[in-house]
């Protein structure tokens, strides 16, 4: 059951990554730089209080546990589970979430530089 739980966690994380990089971002890319940097702020904001927090944080709790219970067990396809669902916290830790520090420190200017690198 866990393995199940942890590849739909990683399912929707990535499904939300991928409508955010696919449609956000685009969409915030019509805009000007400082309603574009405006609006990517306040979902920042909600994103680090409200449900994808919690989703977030599952799928990394429920892909750890995972990764806990297949290492005695030698179980390669669980670990390869949860080292494809971690692959993706590592991802929004280290590169995503200063990214978006980076915008709230430097605000529009950044604006440009902030969305290519988003959808690279």
């Amino acid at each position: 059951m866990i393995q199940v739980t942890a590849v739909v966690g990683a399912g929707v994380v990535g499904g939300i990554y991928a409508a955010f990089s696919t449609m956000v971002i685009p969409a915030l890319g019509r805009l000007n730089k400082h309603d574009a940097t405006a609006a990517m702020l306040l979902i920042n904001r909600k994103a680090e209080r409200g449900t994808f927090i919690l989703l977030f944080g599952s799928a990394t709790a429920t892909a750890i546990g995972l990764a806990i219970s297949a290492v005695p067990r030698g179980a390669v396809t669980d670990m390869v589970i949860a080292g494809t669902s971690l692959a993706s916290t590592v991802v929004t830790m280290t590169i995503n979430v200063p990214l978006n520090r980076q915008l709230a420190r430097e605000g529009a200017d950044f604006w440009a530089e902030y969305r290519r690198r988003w959808t690279t």
